[in-house]
C-alpha cells in the first residue's frame, strides 16, 4: 500500500493507493481525500489524528492505513521451495498476537502455523511441513494486529 500524504497551508491531502489481492482475483484501488484544517491542528497532526483522517479515505476495500509504525517487517519465508520445513522470519514492533497460516490457492486456509502472542523484535520460527501437504503452490500468510503480509511458496 502506497501513502501520500501532503500538507499545504490549512489543508491536508491523501493519496492511498492499495493492491487488494483476493482469492480468485487481484486488482489496484485509489482513494483521495482533501480536509481543511483548523489553524491550530494545522500546526501538528498526530499520528491518530493521521490515522483517523486517512481511514476516511479507505473505500470499502479497505481497513487501515499504515503510518509510520508497522507492526511487522522484514517478513521472510524460506527455504523455497520448500521440502521438509519452512523457516518463517519476521520482525515485530512491539508484543503482539501473531497467526500464521498457509493458504491454498483459492485463499482457504490448509494449515494453521502459530496463533498467539510474540515478543517485538526478531522472530524466527521453523515449521515440519514433511507429508503434511500435497506438492504445488500455498501463500503463507502472516498477521499481526489489522497488517497481513502474505508470500508464495512451493512445496514440493
Amino acid at each position: 500500500m502506497k501513502k501520500h500524504l501532503q500538507h499545504f497551508r490549512n489543508w491536508l491531502y491523501i493519496s492511498v493507493v492499495a493492491l487488494i489481492v483476493g482469492a480468485n482475483t487481484s486488482y489496484a484501488t485509489e482513494a483521495h481525500s482533501l480536509f481543511k484544517l483548523d489553524t491550530a491542528s494545522s500546526v501538528s497532526l498526530s499520528s491518530n489524528q493521521l490515522a483517523s483522517i486517512a481511514s476516511r479515505t479507505r473505500r470499502d476495500v479497505m481497513s487501515t492505513v499504515e503510518l509510520n509504525d508497522k507492526a511487522i517487517t522484514n517478513v521472510k519465508v524460506f527455504y523455497n521451495p520448500v521440502a521438509e520445513q519452512v523457516a518463517v522470519s519476521f520482525k515485530l514492533s512491539k508484543l503482539s498476537h501473531v497467526s500464521i497460516r498457509v493458504m491454498d490457492a483459492l485463499g482457504n486456509e490448509v494449515m494453521s502455523l502459530m496463533n498467539g502472542e510474540l515478543d517485538g523484535g526478531v522472530q524466527s520460527l521453523n515449521f515440519d511441513t514433511n507429508s503434511k501437504l500435497p506438492a504445488g503452490f500455498y501463500f503463507v500468510r502472516v498477521t499481526s494486529g489489522s497488517e497481513t503480509i502474505i508470500k508464495r511458496i512451493s512445496i514440493r
